[in-house]
C-alpha cells in the first residue's frame, strides 16, 4: 500500500471528486480525515471506506470558509494525529454565474470566500503540521480561468480558479525548503454534484459564441470524465512516484480545454 501509516486530509470529501479521492487514498492504506459541512455525506464516505478495507476514515465537520471553525477543526486534528502527510484542498463551489454588471458583490464575495479563502485557510492551518516531516499539498482548480475563458457568466468562479494556481505556485517555492510539494489539478467536465450549487442569472447576456469541433470533450466524444479519473491522479501526485513534481498545474479534461 502506497500510503500505509500516512495521514491524509480531504476537504469536500462527502461527494464527487473529494469522495472518490478519499476512497482511493484509503484503498492505498491512508488514514483519511474527511472534512466537509454535511455530516451524513461524510459518514456515508466513512462507511464505504470501512466496507472496502485498507485505510481508515475520520469524519470532521467544518466549513472551509469559516475561520473560527477551521481553527477549531485543525486544533482537534493536531491533537488526534499530530501531523499530516497529504492535504487535498478540494472543496469549492461554482457560486453565482451572471454578467458582471448583474453579479452582486455579495455573490462575488461568497465565491471568493469559499474557493480562495477556504483554500488559504486549509493551507494556513495544515502547513504547521507538515513542516517537520514534509508532505504533499494538492489543490482542485479548473480549466476555467486557466485555459478556458468562454464559460458565460463564470467570472467570479474563473477568477478564484486562476488564483488557486497562483497560490499553489507561490506555495511550491516557499515550502520546498520543508520538502512539501504543492501541485494543482485542473479538471474539465467531471460528473459530480457541484452543479447543484450553481446559480445562473441571465448568463446568455454574457455569452460569447465559440465554435468548437464536434463534441465537447474530444477524448470521450463529448462525455464528461469521472471523479475517479481525478482520484487516480491524486493518488499518483500524493505518492513518492511524483517526488520531483511541484508547482505544476495538471489538466484532467480529455483535451476539452484545447478546443480554442
Amino acid at each position: 500500500m502506497l500510503f500505509a501509516k500516512r495521514i491524509a486530509l480531504v476537504t469536500g470529501a462527502g461527494s464527487g471528486i473529494g469522495k472518490a479521492s478519499a476512497l482511493a487514498l484509503a484503498r492505498e492504506g491512508a488514514t483519511v480525515i474527511l472534512m466537509g459541512r454535511t455530516a451524513s455525506e461524510l459518514e456515508a464516505t466513512a462507511r464505504e471506506i470501512a466496507a472496502r478495507g485498507g485505510g481508515t476514515a475520520r469524519p470532521m465537520i467544518a466549513d472551509i470558509s469559516d475561520e473560527e471553525a477551521m481553527a477549531t477543526a485543525f486544533a482537534v486534528l493536531a491533537d488526534e494525529f499530530g501531523h499530516l502527510d497529504c492535504v487535498f484542498a478540494n472543496a469549492g463551489i461554482n457560486g453565482t454565474w451572471a454578467p458582471l454588471d448583474e453579479l452582486r458583490y455579495a455573490d462575488w464575495q461568497k465565491t471568493m470566500s469559499v474557493n480562495l479563502g477556504g483554500t488559504f485557510l486549509t493551507l494556513h492551518h495544515a502547513i504547521p503540521l507538515m513542516k517537520a516531516r514534509g508532505g504533499v499539498i494538492l489543490i482542485t482548480s479548473s480549466i476555467n480561468g486557466n485555459r478556458t475563458f468562454t464559460t458565460a457568466g463564470a467570472t467570479a468562479y474563473a477568477t478564484t480558479k486562476a488564483g488557486q494556481v497562483a497560490l499553489a505556485q507561490m506555495a511550491a517555492l516557499e515550502l520546498a525548503q520543508y520538502r512539501i510539494r504543492v501541485n494543482v489539478i485542473c479538471p474539465g467536465a467531471i460528473e459530480s454534484e457541484i452543479e447543484d450549487n450553481t446559480k445562473r442569472v441571465d448568463v446568455e447576456a454574457a455569452e460569447v459564441p465559440a465554435e468548437y469541433p464536434e463534441g465537447d470533450v474530444p477524448l470521450t466524444h463529448g462525455a464528461p470524465g469521472e471523479a475517479e479519473d481525478v482520484a487516480e491522479l491524486v493518488v499518483f501526485l500524493a505518492s513518492d512516484r511524483a517526488k520531483h513534481i511541484t508547482g505544476t498545474p495538471i489538466y484532467v479534461d480529455g483535451a476539452q480545454s484545447l478546443l480554442v
